[in-house]
Order: C-alpha cells, then sequence, then structure tokens
C-alpha cells in the first residue's frame, strides 16, 4: 500500500498564500482559528492519519465488515481508531460549542476531512456520515432534538445515517414507500426499509441516529410529499443516554467493489419510532442539507483517493529501472534507467498532479464559501456565497471523483502489472474511487443539475457569478509579462463558456432533451474551465514569491511548470467537450430503445 504523507506544504500554500484562509477567519470573527492553531491541526492530524489510518487501510479492504446476526463488525482496528479520534476531539472539530464542539470554521473540517479520506477511505465515512447528520439537525431540529442529540453525535459517542434510497428507487425520491404513521405521544410509527445505508449498522458507536425519509399518511404525492424523521437504534431513555432498543434492524451487508471496510446496510424500520424534523412534507429540504455537504465531500474523495494514488506512483517511478531514456542514459550507473525519464511516465504523473493539485484549489475556495455562507460579514457576502456554492457543488461533486478515477487509473498503469497485483495497494485505491462517482447522486444527474437547474433555471444567474469573476481574474493579467498568454486563453473559455450555454438553451426551448443530451460534456467543460482559473491564480502567487525571492524557489518553480503543463496538455480537452455539448441530441436519442436488444 503507498505510505501515505499528508501534503502539508500545498495546503499550506493554498491557506496562507492562495486563499488567505487567516482574513476570511479574522473577517468571521473565528478568533481561535489562528494561523498557529491551523498549523497545530494540519501538523496533528496529518500525525493520526499517516500513523493511526493509513496502516489500517489495506487490511480493512481485505477483512471487510462482517455481520452475524444482525450486528456488524468492523475489520480489526477501526473502532480502537475512532476512539482515539473522538478522544482527540477532532468529531467536534467545527461543531456548535454550544452542543460540546470546538465552533473552529467548517473549512477546517473539511481540510482535516482531506487527509482522513486520503489515509483510509472506508474508515472516513463513519464520521463523515455523523457530520452531514449534524449538520441537518443543527439546521432543521427543534432545540429539545438538539439537546438530545447534538451533544452526544458532537462528542463521538453517538453517530449517524442519511437514509434515502430504496430499493425500487435512488435518485427519483419521490417514488419512496417508507411510510410514518403519527402516534397519540407525537412521535411517528416509521417503516419501509432502506438500501445503499453507510455506517447503518456497526460496532464503533454507543447509538447510531438515522435520519430517514418517509412519508405520512396523507402526503401529497411526489417528492412534495416527503418528510424527514429522526429514528435511534436506542432510544434516549429519561437521562439522554441510549436506553430501549428501537424497531431498527441491519437485514444485511452489500458485497462491494471497494470501500469494503465500511459498511453498506440494508435497513429496515418495523413501526420504529421517530421524531419529526422539521416541517411536515419538506423533508428534502431538510435533507438537502445533509446532501449538498455529502457532495462536497464526496468530490473530495476524488481528490483524496487520486493523492494517495500519485504519492504511490511517484516513489515508484523513481525507484523501478527499465530501459534507457531516448536522449541517452540518465543513470549510467545503473542497469536501466528510472522509468520517472520517460516521456509517457511524464505525461501520466504530471496529469496526476495537475488534477490533484488543482481539484485541492478548487475544493479549498469551495470550502471557504461555506464559511462565508453560514458566517459572512453582510447578508449580500452570504447570498454571493450562497450563489456561489450552488453553482460549484455538482461541479466539485462530479469533475473532481470523473478526474480523481482517471489519476487513480493513472497511478495504476505507472506500477505496470505490478499495479493490478492486490499487495501494492494502487487498485484498491483504484475501486475505492470508483464509487465516488456514483453515490450522493450520480455524476450524470450533478450534470443535469448544473445545468438545467443551477445555469438555465436561473436564466444564467449563477454561471455569471463565477464567470465574471474569472473575466475580472484574466483582465488583471492580460499584461503579466509570464501569464498574459494563459489568461488570454481562460479568457477567450471564459467568454466560450456563455456562448454555449445560450445555445444550449435556445436549443432546449424547442427539445428539452437537448438539455440532458449537453449535460455531461457542459459539466466537464465547466470542470476544465473552473480548474484552469485556480491554475492561474496559483501561478500568480507563485511567480510573485520567485520574484520576491525565497528559500523555497523549486516548490513555486513546479507550481508554474505543472501549471503550464495544464494549460497545454490538459485544458485542451474543452475542445472535445464543446463539440460533444453542441452535438445535439439527435444522435442519441434516433436508436429506438428496442433496438438495443441482442
Amino acid at each position: 500500500m503507498p505510505e501515505y504523507k499528508a501534503p502539508q506544504r500545498d495546503m499550506r500554500f493554498l491557506i496562507d498564500e492562495v486563499f488567505d484562509f487567516h482574513a476570511g477567519y479574522a473577517a468571521m470573527g473565528a478568533s481561535d482559528a489562528t494561523p498557529d492553531m491551523v498549523n497545530a491541526i494540519l501538523a496533528e492530524g496529518a500525525k493520526f492519519c499517516e500513523q493511526v489510518l493509513a496502516p489500517l487501510n489495506r487490511s480493512g479492504d481485505e477483512e471487510e465488515c462482517q455481520i452475524n446476526e444482525g450486528v456488524v463488525t468492523t475489520p480489526k482496528g477501526f473502532k480502537e481508531a475512532f476512539a482515539q479520534y473522538v478522544e482527540g476531539g477532532w468529531n467536534g472539530l467545527s461543531a456548535d460549542p454550544l452542543y460540546g464542539g470546538q465552533g473552529l470554521p467548517s473549512s477546517l473540517g473539511l481540510i482535516v476531512s482531506e487527509m482522513v479520506g486520503s489515509s483510509n477511505l472506508s474508515w472516513g465515512m463513519y464520521p463523515g456520515l455523523t457530520h452531514g447528520a449534524m449538520s441537518a439537525i443543527h439546521a432543521h431540529g427543534s432545540e429539545a432534538q438538539k439537546q438530545s442529540y447534538l451533544s452526544k453525535l458532537t462528542e463521538g459517542r453517538w453517530t449517524g445515517t442519511m437514509c434515502l434510497t430504496e430499493a425500487h428507487c435512488g435518485t427519483d425520491l419521490g417514488l419512496i414507500k417508507s411510510r410514518a404513521v403519527p402516534q397519540a405521544d407525537g412521535s411517528y410509527a416509521v417503516t419501509g426499509s432502506k438500501i445503499f445505508i453507510s455506517a447503518g449498522e456497526h460496532d464503533m458507536s454507543e447509538n447510531i441516529v438515522h435520519l430517514v425519509l418517509a412519508k405520512l399518511p396523507d402526503a401529497p404525492a411526489g417528492t412534495r410529499g416527503i418528510s424527514l424523521f429522526i429514528v435511534p437504534k436506542f432510544l434516549p431513555d429519561a437521562q439522554g443516554e441510549a436506553g430501549a432498543r428501537n424497531g431498527v434492524s441491519c437485514g444485511s451487508i452489500e458485497h462491494k467493489m471497494g470501500i469494503k471496510a465500511s459498511a453498506t446496510c440494508v435497513m429496515n424500520f418495523d413501526s420504529a419510532t421517530g421524531y419529526l424534523i422539521g416541517e411536515a412534507n419538506k423533508g428534502l429540504n431538510c435533507m438537502f442539507t445533509m446532501m449538498n455537504h455529502a457532495r462536497l465531500g464526496t468530490g473530495m474523495q476524488g481528490l483524496c483517493l487520486g493523492e494517495t494514488s500519485f504519492q504511490g506512483a511517484i516513489k515508484y517511478a523513481s525507484d523501478r529501472l527499465q530501459m534507457r531514456a531516448l536522449t541517452g542514459p540518465k543513470a549510467p550507473d545503473k542497469a536501466a534507467d528510472p522509468i520517472i525519464v520517460h516521456p509517457d511516465v511524464r505525461r501520466m504523473l504530471l496529469t496526476m498532479k495537475a488534477f490533484n493539485e488543482g481539484n485541492r484549489a478548487l475544493a479549498y475556495f469551495t470550502a471557504q464559501l461555506i464559511d462565508q455562507a453560514h458566517s459572512g460579514e453582510s447578508a449580500e457576502q452570504r447570498e454571493e456565497a450562497e450563489n456561489l456554492l450552488a453553482f460549484l457543488t455538482p461541479i466539485c461533486k462530479a469533475f473532481m471523483t470523473e478526474t480523481g478515477l482517471e489519476v487513480t487509473n493513472h497511478g495504476m498503469q505507472v506500477f505496470g502489472g505490478h499495479g493490478f497485483i492486490r499487495e501494492w495497494g494502487m487498485e484498491q485505491l483504484v475501486r475505492d474511487c470508483r464509487i465516488a462517482l456514483i453515490y450522493e447522486g450520480t455524476n450524470g444527474i450533478q450534470a443535469l443539475d448544473l445545468l438545467g437547474r443551477k445555469v438555465l433555471g436561473s436564466q444564467g444567474k449563477l454561471l455569471r457569478g463565477f464567470t465574471k469573476i474569472v473575466h475580472k481574474f484574466c483582465e488583471a493579467q492580460a499584461e503579466h509579462p509570464q501569464l498574459k498568454g494563459y489568461a488570454a486563453q481562460l479568457a477567450t473559455l471564459n467568454q466560450q463558456w456563455g456562448a454555449l450555454t445560450q445555445k444550449i438553451g435556445m436549443a432546449a426551448m424547442k427539445n428539452p432533451d437537448e438539455v440532458g443530451a449537453a449535460s455531461m460534456d457542459y459539466l466537464m467543460y465547466s470542470g476544465y474551465v473552473t480548474l484552469a482559473y485556480f491554475w492561474l491564480r496559483m501561478a500568480e502567487v507563485a511567480e510573485q514569491k520567485l520574484a520576491a525571492g525565497t528559500d523555497d524557489a523549486a516548490f513555486y518553480q513546479a507550481k508554474l511548470a505543472t501549471c503550464e503543463f495544464y494549460f497545454k496538455r490538459l485544458l485542451p480537452r474543452t475542445a472535445t467537450h464543446l463539440a460533444g455539448a453542441e452535438a445535439g441530441s439527435d444522435s442519441l436519442m434516433k436508436l429506438p430503445a428496442e433496438h438495443f436488444a441482442l
């Protein structure tokens, strides 16, 4: 298995130099999030992930979770690692101090989650789902519900889940069959079965708090009739502790391609006692609080696994000897040259590096927007951050996972035949990454959300909110001696983005299928242009640091070299996606469905 080392230098580059998190923290009154505190969190988080979580990654994949008469046990070491995580205060890092949290900015929690996901994605699913449940209860729960559940969830004694999917419906939640019948005491009897429930049952906490979508007896049809319920595994007793067992059970766990140490459960609710959270028939609104958080976290999983894969690939490529360089021996004292000297291996490694570092910049910018949306100085600032978040979330989820899978595939390829062998650990990263393109809304759904709901649905407002930022930045770099060529290239694509959107919108007025036909290419085009903007921002800082003189010149020179690679080798992919998005729906819809049959 690759030996994971948290990329703290690159993290600090973004936090300190590109996005100036510290000024943002000061503006939002986060006085505890000092530069020294942030550095300490990075250092200690890295230590925990490198020394505790990473060594459990491969063994967890091989051992998997086990189920015996409804009782699920996690792989060896997982429970102890969770206890250490909780004892270290990591679970409540960004949680509300009113309920025992440390109250640090959400962005810091997301940065720690990157290290967790990179070191052991399966293990990270357990606290990850809990944070989503906490955010939904905090945003929509009554004060009594917050008092009952948030302190225990923050403390890590209890964990949480989100229960949406049923066997007959995935994204189309309006089709759910789970029912909630009102009881005389104000609770509800929840009955139904949910599938694909991450961390639905396990042995790492005293209680599991399920957030369950269900319909009331008189609910309107479709998504307008969905309500959200808190359904704990054990009902809180008079002292607020885990008491009597509720009517909740795990029917089975899935045997999966990847993230095998994450318990993916079939959860059965048999007249289980539940408590309405938020308003009746408004459950989907409450659940989106969890889902938006989860979608950014899922997008980051592409970055997480890509980073670990890159670290393994770069070490292997530096050590593995094969053939001589085309320009002559580079290691004449050895039997052959290390494969890192070969152009095609360089292509793969630079592709990995460019996507990882570009995706990290996108993720950290988006994390900063979450801070601003929650704690912005003015209503206008908070609204602007919310709009940018709405626009960027589907790009984060889909583009970062699509490119993350490409990166892990490259990492396996760098190893050649050894990459296909389990003991090296590279194939596990590919398997683990594959689910990220599927869950929390498939990437096809994210593409529809971006183009149909966010861009066309807002009459282009959300798109313009971001393209104006890119336009102003390109204008500012138009005369930059080293960057003006990149700025002109990005400015052209940014303008083309708007024209493409208008063209699809006009076509969709005549045929709605045009949106679905263009959406995936449109999202990928959007992702490449978005990353180009962040690469140019990083390049600007690197140029400034080199011009001023620095002891870390190699780091900044690497940034500039990788930026050049991105603009010359990866950004041109936009041309293919542009052509695909403009091609229309005819070639997709022409073949009758029955002709697909053998």
